[in-house]
Protein backbone atom coordinates (compact mmCIF):
# COMPACT_ATOMS: atom_id res chain seq x y z
CA UNK A 1 0.00 0.00 0.00
CA UNK A 2 1.13 3.37 -0.96
CA UNK A 3 2.87 5.08 2.40
CA UNK A 4 1.09 8.21 4.01
CA UNK A 5 -2.18 7.68 2.52
CA UNK A 6 -5.47 9.52 5.58
CA UNK A 7 -7.53 6.43 6.68
CA UNK A 8 -10.44 6.40 8.44
CA UNK A 9 -11.90 3.57 10.90
CA UNK A 10 -15.37 3.25 11.88
CA UNK A 11 -16.43 1.76 14.81
CA UNK A 12 -19.19 3.33 16.79
CA UNK A 13 -19.60 1.09 19.59
CA UNK A 14 -18.95 -0.02 22.14
CA UNK A 15 -15.83 -1.04 25.28
CA UNK A 16 -15.24 -4.29 24.07
CA UNK A 17 -15.70 -3.89 20.67
CA UNK A 18 -13.25 -1.06 20.56
CA UNK A 19 -10.74 -2.69 22.54
CA UNK A 20 -10.76 -5.15 20.30
CA UNK A 21 -9.90 -2.96 17.22
CA UNK A 22 -6.59 -1.96 19.09
CA UNK A 23 -4.09 -4.31 16.71
CA UNK A 24 -6.04 -2.85 13.85
CA UNK A 25 -5.32 0.54 14.61
CA UNK A 26 -1.59 -0.06 15.71
CA UNK A 27 -0.59 -3.07 13.21
CA UNK A 28 -1.96 -0.15 10.14
CA UNK A 29 0.22 2.62 11.72
CA UNK A 30 3.19 0.90 12.23
CA UNK A 31 2.95 -0.78 9.12
CA UNK A 32 1.69 1.43 6.59
CA UNK A 33 2.41 4.68 8.06
CA UNK A 34 -0.51 5.87 7.22
CA UNK A 35 -2.36 8.89 8.68
CA UNK A 36 -4.72 6.82 10.99
CA UNK A 37 -8.49 8.22 12.24
CA UNK A 38 -10.94 6.74 14.18
CA UNK A 39 -14.59 7.38 14.66
CA UNK A 40 -17.04 6.30 17.62
CA UNK A 41 -19.59 7.55 19.68
CA UNK A 42 -18.35 10.09 22.59
CA UNK A 43 -19.45 7.83 25.48
CA UNK A 44 -16.62 5.62 24.64
CA UNK A 45 -13.93 7.65 23.72
CA UNK A 46 -12.34 7.36 27.26
CA UNK A 47 -11.03 3.58 25.29
CA UNK A 48 -9.06 5.38 22.82
CA UNK A 49 -8.68 9.17 23.39
CA UNK A 50 -5.06 7.99 25.10
CA UNK A 51 -4.09 5.82 21.97
CA UNK A 52 -0.39 6.97 20.44
CA UNK A 53 -1.16 5.28 17.12
CA UNK A 54 -4.33 7.22 16.25
CA UNK A 55 -3.40 10.85 14.75
CA UNK A 56 -7.31 11.64 14.95
CA UNK A 57 -10.49 10.10 17.50
CA UNK A 58 -13.45 12.20 15.85
CA UNK A 59 -16.70 11.67 18.33
CA UNK A 60 -20.33 12.04 18.30
CA UNK A 61 -23.40 12.20 20.65
CA UNK A 62 -26.27 10.58 18.80
CA UNK A 63 -25.61 10.90 15.00
CA UNK A 64 -22.91 10.88 12.53
CA UNK A 65 -24.32 14.09 10.92
CA UNK A 66 -22.92 15.90 13.68
CA UNK A 67 -19.41 15.29 12.28
CA UNK A 68 -20.58 14.83 8.33
CA UNK A 69 -18.57 17.90 6.92
CA UNK A 70 -15.84 17.58 9.30
CA UNK A 71 -15.18 14.15 7.86
CA UNK A 72 -15.31 15.28 4.41
CA UNK A 73 -13.41 18.12 4.53
CA UNK A 74 -10.62 15.37 5.74
CA UNK A 75 -10.64 13.83 1.99
CA UNK A 76 -9.67 10.09 3.23
CA UNK A 77 -8.16 7.87 0.90
CA UNK A 78 -9.59 4.69 2.22
CA UNK A 79 -12.20 3.59 4.95
CA UNK A 80 -11.89 0.71 7.25
CA UNK A 81 -15.65 -0.52 8.40
CA UNK A 82 -15.63 -2.42 10.90
CA UNK A 83 -19.05 -2.20 12.46
CA UNK A 84 -20.70 -2.75 9.27
CA UNK A 85 -24.12 -1.49 9.96
CA UNK A 86 -26.94 0.72 8.49
CA UNK A 87 -25.10 3.82 10.45
CA UNK A 88 -22.06 2.86 8.84
CA UNK A 89 -23.19 2.09 5.60
CA UNK A 90 -25.12 5.59 5.64
CA UNK A 91 -21.29 6.96 6.69
CA UNK A 92 -20.04 5.42 3.51
CA UNK A 93 -22.30 6.89 1.07
CA UNK A 94 -21.35 10.59 2.20
CA UNK A 95 -17.98 10.23 2.39
CA UNK A 96 -18.22 8.15 -1.30
CA UNK A 97 -14.36 6.52 -0.61
CA UNK A 98 -13.05 3.11 -1.19
CA UNK A 99 -13.66 0.80 2.00
CA UNK A 100 -13.12 -2.21 3.24
CA UNK A 101 -15.41 -3.72 5.60
CA UNK A 102 -15.75 -6.38 7.96
CA UNK A 103 -17.31 -9.35 7.41
CA UNK A 104 -20.07 -10.30 10.82
CA UNK A 105 -20.78 -13.46 9.97
CA UNK A 106 -24.63 -12.94 11.23
CA UNK A 107 -25.81 -15.65 9.17
CA UNK A 108 -23.63 -18.13 10.97
CA UNK A 109 -24.26 -16.48 14.24
CA UNK A 110 -27.85 -17.06 13.53
CA UNK A 111 -27.13 -20.60 12.66
CA UNK A 112 -25.82 -20.71 15.94
CA UNK A 113 -28.10 -19.34 18.34
CA UNK A 114 -31.29 -20.79 16.38
CA UNK A 115 -29.81 -24.48 15.00
CA UNK A 116 -27.12 -24.47 17.76
CA UNK A 117 -25.19 -25.37 14.69
CA UNK A 118 -22.01 -24.34 16.16
CA UNK A 119 -19.41 -26.24 13.62
CA UNK A 120 -20.24 -23.45 11.49
CA UNK A 121 -18.65 -20.84 13.00
CA UNK A 122 -15.10 -19.92 12.16
CA UNK A 123 -12.24 -20.97 14.73
CA UNK A 124 -10.71 -17.41 14.42
CA UNK A 125 -10.45 -14.72 16.65
CA UNK A 126 -12.43 -11.23 15.71
CA UNK A 127 -9.29 -9.73 15.95
CA UNK A 128 -8.12 -12.09 13.42
CA UNK A 129 -10.78 -11.01 11.45
CA UNK A 130 -11.03 -7.73 12.11
CA UNK A 131 -7.30 -7.84 10.84
CA UNK A 132 -8.25 -9.82 7.77
CA UNK A 133 -10.42 -6.85 6.43
CA UNK A 134 -7.11 -5.25 6.23
CA UNK A 135 -5.44 -8.10 4.12
CA UNK A 136 -5.67 -5.69 0.51
CA UNK A 137 -3.67 -3.19 2.53
CA UNK A 138 -0.71 -5.62 3.45
CA UNK A 139 -1.60 -5.34 6.97
CA UNK A 140 -0.19 -8.33 9.24
CA UNK A 141 -1.14 -9.18 12.65
CA UNK A 142 1.89 -8.18 14.74
CA UNK A 143 1.03 -10.75 17.65
CA UNK A 144 1.47 -8.27 20.29
CA UNK A 145 -2.54 -8.44 21.68
CA UNK A 146 -4.48 -5.74 22.36
CA UNK A 147 -3.80 -1.95 23.78
CA UNK A 148 -5.19 -0.33 26.37
CA UNK A 149 -3.54 3.20 27.31
CA UNK A 150 -3.98 4.61 30.64
CA UNK A 151 -3.51 8.65 31.33
CA UNK A 152 -2.33 10.22 34.66
CA UNK A 153 -6.46 11.16 35.45
CA UNK A 154 -7.05 7.44 35.06
CA UNK A 155 -4.84 6.80 38.17
CA UNK A 156 -7.09 6.69 41.61
CA UNK A 157 -6.10 6.00 45.21
CA UNK A 158 -6.62 3.29 46.19
CA UNK A 159 -5.39 0.13 49.13
CA UNK A 160 -2.26 -1.08 49.02
CA UNK A 161 -1.62 -4.76 48.54
CA UNK A 162 -3.52 -7.83 46.68
CA UNK A 163 -6.70 -7.48 45.63
CA UNK A 164 -9.07 -8.95 43.01
CA UNK A 165 -11.15 -7.32 40.41
CA UNK A 166 -14.61 -8.58 40.16
CA UNK A 167 -16.77 -7.38 37.35
CA UNK A 168 -20.55 -7.41 37.94
CA UNK A 169 -21.57 -5.14 35.17
CA UNK A 170 -22.84 -5.92 31.62
CA UNK A 171 -24.94 -5.13 29.10
CA UNK A 172 -27.41 -7.91 29.61
CA UNK A 173 -28.73 -9.89 32.36
CA UNK A 174 -27.98 -12.89 30.62
CA UNK A 175 -24.23 -11.62 29.82
CA UNK A 176 -23.85 -11.13 34.12
CA UNK A 177 -22.24 -13.34 36.69
CA UNK A 178 -25.88 -13.38 38.76
CA UNK A 179 -25.92 -12.93 42.39
CA UNK A 180 -25.58 -16.76 43.97
CA UNK A 181 -22.07 -16.73 41.37
CA UNK A 182 -20.74 -13.38 43.01
CA UNK A 183 -21.77 -14.55 47.04
CA UNK A 184 -19.88 -18.12 46.02
CA UNK A 185 -16.58 -16.22 44.11
CA UNK A 186 -16.77 -14.29 47.80
CA UNK A 187 -16.80 -17.14 49.91
CA UNK A 188 -13.71 -18.41 48.02
CA UNK A 189 -11.39 -15.84 47.86
CA UNK A 190 -10.38 -14.40 51.78
CA UNK A 191 -8.69 -11.25 50.52
CA UNK A 192 -9.95 -8.11 49.11
CA UNK A 193 -12.05 -7.96 46.09
CA UNK A 194 -12.76 -4.81 44.43
CA UNK A 195 -16.05 -4.83 42.49
CA UNK A 196 -16.26 -2.93 39.26
CA UNK A 197 -19.92 -2.23 37.33
CA UNK A 198 -22.18 0.54 37.14
CA UNK A 199 -23.82 2.50 39.82
CA UNK A 200 -27.34 0.16 39.34
CA UNK A 201 -24.95 -2.77 39.30
CA UNK A 202 -23.83 -1.52 43.10
CA UNK A 203 -27.06 -0.62 44.42
CA UNK A 204 -27.85 -4.12 43.56
CA UNK A 205 -25.35 -5.54 45.47
CA UNK A 206 -25.78 -3.94 48.85
CA UNK A 207 -26.59 -7.06 50.57
CA UNK A 208 -23.74 -8.96 49.44
CA UNK A 209 -21.61 -6.17 50.13
CA UNK A 210 -23.10 -6.30 53.75
CA UNK A 211 -22.36 -9.94 54.10
CA UNK A 212 -18.68 -9.67 52.67
CA UNK A 213 -16.46 -7.21 54.47
CA UNK A 214 -13.54 -7.50 52.27
CA UNK A 215 -15.72 -6.32 49.41
CA UNK A 216 -14.90 -3.05 48.33
CA UNK A 217 -17.51 -1.27 46.25
CA UNK A 218 -16.49 1.13 43.29
CA UNK A 219 -19.53 0.63 40.93
CA UNK A 220 -20.71 3.44 39.06
CA UNK A 221 -17.58 5.40 40.83
CA UNK A 222 -15.05 5.21 38.34
CA UNK A 223 -14.65 6.48 34.57
CA UNK A 224 -13.85 3.43 31.88
CA UNK A 225 -10.26 4.80 32.49
CA UNK A 226 -10.23 4.08 35.86
CA UNK A 227 -11.80 0.66 36.16
CA UNK A 228 -9.10 -0.23 33.31
CA UNK A 229 -6.27 1.63 36.01
CA UNK A 230 -8.27 -0.24 39.22
CA UNK A 231 -8.12 -3.61 36.52
CA UNK A 232 -4.40 -3.22 36.01
CA UNK A 233 -3.73 -3.52 39.38
CA UNK A 234 -5.65 -5.87 40.27
CA UNK A 235 -3.81 -9.92 40.73
CA UNK A 236 -6.42 -11.50 38.72
CA UNK A 237 -10.00 -10.72 36.85
CA UNK A 238 -13.02 -12.34 37.34
CA UNK A 239 -15.50 -11.70 34.94
CA UNK A 240 -18.28 -12.41 32.72
CA UNK A 241 -18.24 -11.56 28.06
CA UNK A 242 -17.80 -7.75 29.05
CA UNK A 243 -15.89 -5.32 27.85
CA UNK A 244 -13.80 -5.07 30.85
CA UNK A 245 -12.70 -8.73 30.41
CA UNK A 246 -10.99 -7.30 27.15
CA UNK A 247 -8.99 -4.74 28.85
CA UNK A 248 -7.89 -7.14 31.18
CA UNK A 249 -6.19 -8.98 28.08
CA UNK A 250 -4.91 -5.79 27.26
CA UNK A 251 -3.09 -5.76 30.56
CA UNK A 252 -2.37 -9.47 30.29
CA UNK A 253 -3.89 -10.23 33.63
CA UNK A 254 -4.93 -13.43 34.90
CA UNK A 255 -8.65 -14.02 34.04
CA UNK A 256 -11.38 -16.36 34.75
CA UNK A 257 -14.25 -15.76 32.49
CA UNK A 258 -17.59 -16.42 33.13
CA UNK A 259 -19.48 -17.79 30.04
CA UNK A 260 -23.51 -17.31 30.28
CA UNK A 261 -25.74 -17.21 26.67
CA UNK A 262 -22.99 -15.94 24.63
CA UNK A 263 -20.46 -18.44 23.94
CA UNK A 264 -16.40 -18.14 23.46
CA UNK A 265 -17.28 -19.81 19.84
CA UNK A 266 -18.58 -16.72 18.46
CA UNK A 267 -14.54 -15.36 18.67
CA UNK A 268 -14.71 -12.52 21.18
CA UNK A 269 -13.22 -14.77 24.02
CA UNK A 270 -10.05 -13.14 26.30
CA UNK A 271 -7.38 -12.82 23.64
CA UNK A 272 -3.52 -13.64 24.22
CA UNK A 273 -4.16 -12.64 28.45
CA UNK A 274 -2.24 -13.99 30.72
CA UNK A 275 -1.54 -17.90 29.41
CA UNK A 276 -3.00 -18.99 33.11
CA UNK A 277 -6.56 -17.48 32.09
CA UNK A 278 -9.26 -19.93 32.05
CA UNK A 279 -12.85 -20.30 30.68
CA UNK A 280 -15.38 -21.17 32.76
CA UNK A 281 -18.50 -22.31 31.04
CA UNK A 282 -21.43 -24.70 31.24
CA UNK A 283 -21.12 -27.07 27.89
CA UNK A 284 -23.39 -29.15 25.48
CA UNK A 285 -26.59 -27.13 27.20
CA UNK A 286 -29.17 -27.60 24.51
CA UNK A 287 -30.52 -23.51 24.96
CA UNK A 288 -26.99 -22.06 25.06
CA UNK A 289 -25.84 -20.20 22.80
CA UNK A 290 -29.67 -18.19 22.91
CA UNK A 291 -27.91 -15.00 21.98
CA UNK A 292 -25.26 -13.59 20.03
CA UNK A 293 -26.01 -10.05 22.79
CA UNK A 294 -28.01 -11.06 25.62
CA UNK A 295 -31.73 -10.59 27.40
CA UNK A 296 -32.48 -9.12 29.97
CA UNK A 297 -33.66 -12.09 31.71
CA UNK A 298 -33.58 -15.99 30.95
CA UNK A 299 -35.77 -16.78 28.29
CA UNK A 300 -36.28 -20.45 29.38
CA UNK A 301 -36.22 -18.96 33.23
CA UNK A 302 -33.65 -21.39 34.85
CA UNK A 303 -30.68 -19.48 33.87
CA UNK A 304 -28.45 -22.68 33.86
CA UNK A 305 -25.56 -21.65 31.88
CA UNK A 306 -24.31 -19.51 34.80
CA UNK A 307 -26.13 -20.80 37.51
CA UNK A 308 -24.91 -24.01 37.00
CA UNK A 309 -20.92 -23.25 36.09
CA UNK A 310 -19.25 -25.44 38.89
CA UNK A 311 -16.34 -23.00 40.22
CA UNK A 312 -15.07 -25.98 42.77
CA UNK A 313 -14.75 -28.33 39.84
CA UNK A 314 -13.27 -26.26 37.09
CA UNK A 315 -9.56 -27.29 37.98
CA UNK A 316 -8.38 -24.02 39.86
CA UNK A 317 -9.13 -23.01 43.00
CA UNK A 318 -8.96 -18.79 43.67
CA UNK A 319 -7.37 -18.97 46.86
CA UNK A 320 -4.16 -20.24 45.84
CA UNK A 321 -3.94 -18.46 42.26
CA UNK A 322 -2.11 -15.55 42.99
Amino acid sequence: MKKNKKILIIRFSSIGDLVLTTPVIRCLKEQSGAEVHFITKNIFADVLQNNPYLDKLITFTHDIDEVEEELKLEEYDILIDLHNNLRSLRLRKKLGVKTQVFNKINFRKLLAVNLKMLQVLPPTHIVERYLYTLKNLGVKNDGKGLDFFLSEKDTVSFPQGTFTSLVVGGSYFTKKIPLPKLNEICEMIPHPIVLIGSAEDGADLMRLTEKHHHLINACGKYSIGQSAFVIKQAAQVITSDTGMMHIASAFKKKIFSLWGNTIPEFGMSPYLPHPESKILEVKNLNCRPCSKLGYQKCPKSHFKCMLDIDLKSAGFDLTNNL
